[in-house]
């Protein structure tokens, strides 16, 4: 199933299969990489990641003494990836004609002995598109866990790999290539700047500092247009992953991944959060289209 939203002329679509973001344009012009309604997320695209962004390193994690396996959904490097939530059915809760709540409750799941509920509202409006995100502690027990998001944007009628990827990350985490999880404490970098066709990119970057509005900014820019990915300061973290290739794409693509926390926070506890029994958590991120360059 599913859901359209609009305002004006913008316009998103989302699919309660993960309570997947498939589209987002405004004006008809695409500020999201899309695919075909009906048909699966290709390469992770618009998932929703709770209780834990990217990786969780062999699968396996410890709390309060105890080694907890979780399921290994990502064979070829023994991990668990991508949290519970991005194959589920999410049901849903409210819609308007700009907006639309999706939630889904999690129990009983093996290495997760955490029972919660995730919602997530999409908006559209004249500024763009705002996703909030919240996750409800059914449990008895404070309850550790990250959050993250994995949009493709597109900067308009831009090529991406015409334009510059800007970062507001002060950081880089070294990843072993092979497992993807940290191999290394994060190193301080300068500001990041780069036009997009001259870098490969499957790196987590963190140290993200929120600008004068107090959000975090992470953009893409060209002569053609762009398109701006801004995040609560709560999204610390940044996973940028420029593939060979999208699903019915002739031009490049980039994923920009708000995460709260780092690769294997289950693990290392970096920027893990925890939310009490019966309390909610929500923060926000969301898409803003950019005027084109002179």
């Amino acid at each position: 199933m599913e859901i359209q939203i609009s305002s004006g002329a913008t316009t998103a679509a989302i699919t309660t299969t993960g309570a997947t973001l498939r589209a987002f344009e405004v004006d008809g012009v695409p500020y999201l990489e899309t695919f075909p309604a009906g048909e699966p997320a290709p390469m992770g695209s618009g998932a929703i990641l709770v209780p834990w962004p990217n990786r969780v390193a062999g699968a396996k994690w410890t709390h309060g003494g105890q080694v907890l396996e979780l399921d290994v959904t990502e064979p070829a490097r023994g991990n668990a990836s991508h949290g519970l939530v991005r194959r589920e059915t999410w049901d849903v809760v409210e819609t308007s004609d700009a907006s639309a709540t999706l939630a889904v409750t999690i129990d009983g799941r093996p290495g997760w002995p955490f029972p919660f509920r995730a919602t997530m509202t999409y908006a559209v409006s004249a500024d763009g598109l705002t996703v909030t995100h919240g996750v409800t502690n059914l449990g008895t027990e404070p309850m550790p866990f990250g959050v993250g998001a994995h949009p493709y944007p597109r900067p308009g009628r831009a090529e991406v790999d015409d334009c510059v990827l800007t970062l507001a990350a002060t950081t880089h985490l070294p990843l072993d290539p092979e497992r993807m999880v940290p191999s290394g404490p994060p190193t301080p970098i300068a500001r990041f700047a780069r036009l997009v066709r001259e870098v490969t990119l499957d790196d987590a970057f963190g140290g993200c500092e929120p600008g004068d509005d107090g959000l975090v900014h992470h953009t893409l820019r060209g002569p053609g247009g762009g398109v701006d990915l801004w995040a609560d300061p709560v999204f610390r973290w940044v996973q940028v992953y420029t593939p060979d290739s999208f699903p019915g794409r002739e031009g490049g693509a980039i994923a920009v991944e708000p995460m709260t926390c780092p690769p294997d926070a289950l693990n290392s506890g970096v920027d893990l959060l925890t939310v009490d029994p019966g309390r909610q958590w929500t923060a926000s991120w969301g898409i803003t289209p950019m005027a084109k360059t002179r």
